[in-house]
């Protein structure tokens, strides 16, 4: 099976380049929160799942397998991965589906993206 990488393109929307011109609060607490959600091994194995979903979403009871981690454990890193705005989770039922928010994913990336 091939491999899926994710696209992601920067937007203008939320997070400027912060190599362009200093932050001020509001914009540093805004990126700092996403980076912070990025910085666990676990959270970038939900959103590289996520990535690689032929379908875009992935029901959190596939997580357990893959992860190795208890169902608590992962709606716990979800729960932290949708608050930084990461991911977006959709009830059905008793399930809960989660798919990437792309648009986030591309803020933070080009708030790394060099200027010029």
């Amino acid at each position: 099976m091939a491999k899926r990488v994710a696209t992601v393109e920067p937007t203008d929307q939320c997070c400027p380049s912060l190599l362009a011109s200093p932050l001020d609060s509001t914009q540093a607490a805004e990126l700092a929160g996403g980076f912070m959600a990025l910085a666990d091994p676990v959270r970038l194995r939900v959103l590289s799942i996520l990535a690689a979903a032929p379908d875009g979403e992935v029901c959190v009871c596939e997580f357990v397998g893959p992860l190795c981690k208890s169902q608590p454990t992962i709606s716990h890193h979800l729960k932290i991965l949708s608050e930084a705005g990461l991911v977006v989770g959709d009830r059905r039922g008793k399930w809960v589906w989660y798919s990437l928010n792309r648009e986030r994913l591309a803020d933070l990336q080009g708030a790394l993206q060099p200027v010029g």
